[in-house]
């Protein structure tokens, strides 16, 4: 067996067991169960079918569609899949930022603190809205490429032309109603975060679900600026993977304006869905515990 294809299928297979422990639907862990048995008896290497034919290549392989040959095409191009970071705890933000050409590690450390960037979206925002000016080192032909590779990351445009459509604010919000609701009631697995967890305890949960046929993952934030501000129960990441690629959005409670002591989407608050923190006062956590 080619060494590149069994390294695919053995991340693929652990993606398939994490997500079951997870408690993510059976069609969903079937899938990648499916795509790793058949990557491990294809007969070509798929580094050269991606080099040759893309990802259409990829999707050569049976059982294997859009979404798992896009994971794929990660797993190629990058050496890692940041889906399987994030169903092992593993994901940080520096590492995230770092992964976008022009900004290497001690870079990505200085938007992270200086700037409290923590996400793809946080970061193509602040590369058009000038706070990128504000650090040594951006000039423009920086930040042009920068610019043009996360339009290209997020996966904004199909190859149809047509923009890919964002959840409603209002199906965000009611995932993290989910989210929290079952973290509090203790119905979800937990895993061990390796960022900011010393002893290994497994005490981040995590959410599988689906709207409208759009999947979800949801897990509290724990990033440096959440522990920092006593806020890994109250602010919660929520990552999509559809037919476009993965979207990542942060709902937390407002503190100031009129919006205050709601949940909102961070980015998003002027689009007028907001949920009133009574519902949440209900789950027991709309407060720091």
């Amino acid at each position: 067996m080619n060494a590149i294809n069994r390294r695919i299928a053995g991340r693929l297979e652990e993606a398939a067991d994490l997500l079951q422990t997870q408690g993510a639907d059976r069609f969903r862990v079937n899938a990648y169960r499916r795509a790793a048995a058949a990557v491990r008896t294809w007969p070509e290497a798929l580094d050269q079918e991606f080099r040759s034919r893309g990802v259409e290549g990829l999707e050569r392989v049976p059982g294997v569609g859009p979404s798992i040959a896009r994971a794929m095409r990660e797993l190629l191009t990058r050496g890692r899949l940041p889906m399987l970071d994030r169903l092992r705890g593993a994901a940080d933000p520096e590492t995230v930022l770092a992964s976008v050409p022009g900004i290497g590690r001690r870079l990505a450390e200085r938007l992270h603190v200086e700037l409290g960037i923590h996400t793809l979206e946080e970061l193509e925002t602040a590369a058009h809205d000038g706070r990128l000016d504000t650090l040594a080192g951006f000039g423009r032909k920086r930040l042009g490429g920068i610019q043009d590779s996360l339009a290209q990351r997020l996966g904004r445009v199909r190859p149809d032309g047509a923009p890919t459509p964002e959840p409603s604010v209002a199906e965000l919000l009611d995932v993290d109603r989910e989210y929290r609701e079952k973290a509090h009631r203790g119905e979800l697995p937990v895993i061990a975060p390796r960022r900011f967890n010393r002893g290994r305890e497994a005490w981040l949960p995590v959410l599988h679900t689906e709207r409208r046929g759009r999947r979800y993952t949801a897990l509290f934030s724990n990033t440096a600026r959440a522990h920092q501000l006593d806020r890994t129960r109250d602010w919660v990441v929520i990552y999509t993977d559809d037919a476009g690629s993965d979207h990542q959005y942060t709902v937390i409670t407002a503190e100031r304006g009129r919006r205050r002591g709601c949940r909102i989407v961070v980015g998003r608050e002027n689009e007028g869905a907001m949920l009133p923190m009574g519902a949440a006062d209900a789950t027991g956590l709309g407060a720091q515990p």
